[in-house]
């Protein structure tokens, strides 16, 4: 560890656990790189990824956006091809363009697909799937309505979902933002989380959570805060 990051990690010894508007007000003075550093955040829940039905998984909105460029590919034909064009999206085809993502390309960062086209698309799973770049109806990335979808994902909507240990992690933001707008966004995805509890996950849901900039240490969250700012 660095002589910055050790300094940083002293300033946050005096309380093991903050509430969501302390957590947030330390990100600045924690922040270590000389780069405007990503906030994310981590969030460990009581679920089982195991069995199906405890599986969390959803979009968010941010209010102010990731503060990062999204690079969206869309497979759509006719009239939808220049729909996702006209919203955005930075690259639109078909066969021609699943043969090059085939081919090891991945310059991009979402993946939309008209339903039509999921024949193609879904022969991509390996190259894909293992990169969370599948689309999927269940996040919306499967539709007709492509330009709504490359609109939201162009403004910040990102996809979040539970990994094989129970925890969730997700950008919302840089430091350069400022305290007011990560608020806004760490609380658009708290929120969501909270929303997105599944019926099956039986006691404590939100069991810890942290925050932290790309080089600095992390910062601990009361889940109780959590639970009674979003019931």
């Amino acid at each position: 560890m660095g002589k910055k990051y050790i300094e940083a990690k002293k300033k946050l010894e005096d309380k093991s656990a903050h509430t969501i508007e302390e957590a947030v007000k330390c990100l600045p003075e924690t922040a270590v790189a000389s780069f405007d550093e990503t906030a994310e955040v981590a969030v460990r829940l009581g679920v089982d990824p195991r069995h199906a039905d405890q599986v969390v998984r959803g979009t968010v909105q941010l209010p102010h956006g990731t503060g990062k460029s999204v690079r969206v590919l869309v497979f759509a034909k006719g009239e939808k091809e220049k729909e996702a064009t006209d919203a955005g999206a930075d690259y639109v085809g078909g066969e021609d363009l699943a043969k090059k993502v085939g081919g090891g390309w991945l310059d991009f960062d979402k993946v939309v697909s008209t339903p039509d086209m999921m024949g193609i698309v879904g022969k991509l799973g390996k190259v894909l799937g293992p990169r969370g770049l599948m689309p999927n109806p269940k996040v919306g990335t499967v539709t007709f309505d492509v330009g709504r979808v490359v609109g939201e994902l162009k403004a910040g909507k990102i996809e979040f979902r539970v990994d094989k240990g129970g925890n969730i992690h997700a950008p919302f933001g840089r430091v350069s933002f400022g305290v007011e707008k990560l608020r806004e966004n760490l609380s658009a995805i708290l929120e969501s989380l909270v929303k997105a509890k599944p019926s099956k996950s039986k006691g404590t849901y939100i069991r810890g959570a942290t925050i932290s900039t790309t080089m600095g240490p992390g910062i601990s969250i009361d889940p109780v805060d959590i639970r009674n700012s979003f019931r």
